[in-house]
């Protein structure tokens, strides 16, 4: 499966932008989808995570009640809706694709799109 991100951009902290990841190559029903970031400098951190019906999701605990990860099989897309944005969310972010429809403790991250780049100003 590939993986194409978009919707990243420069916005003012408190803002808001709308991720968006669309697959191709094979049906996103078949997995479970993950979004990373990861700021200059740092390692790549989990985001959030949604399972392949979109019934169980899960998030870093810092962006949680601020991101919203959801997904249309249809439409073969995963998004990432990211509100009240701080500085701290500033980084390149990545959608990624588990082999496994379900989630479990860790994201397994089997294939990657290229990221794309959020930058918060104060």
């Amino acid at each position: 499966v590939q993986l194409q991100a978009s919707g990243g951009g420069l916005v003012q902290a408190g803002g808001s932008l709308r991720l968006s990841c669309v697959a191709s190559g094979h049906t996103l029903s078949s997995y479970a989808m993950g979004w990373f970031r990861q700021a200059p400098g740092k390692e790549r951190e989990f985001v959030a995570s949604i399972s392949w019906s979109g019934t169980m999701t899960r998030y870093l605990d810092s962006v949680r009640g601020r991101f919203a990860i959801s997904r249309d099989n249809a439409k073969n897309t995963v998004y990432l809706q990211m509100n009240n944005l701080k500085t701290e969310d500033t980084g390149d972010y990545y959608c990624s694709a588990q082999n496994h429809p379900y989630l479990s403790t860790v994201f397994t991250g089997d294939h990657w799109g290229q990221g794309t780049q959020v930058t918060v100003s104060s």
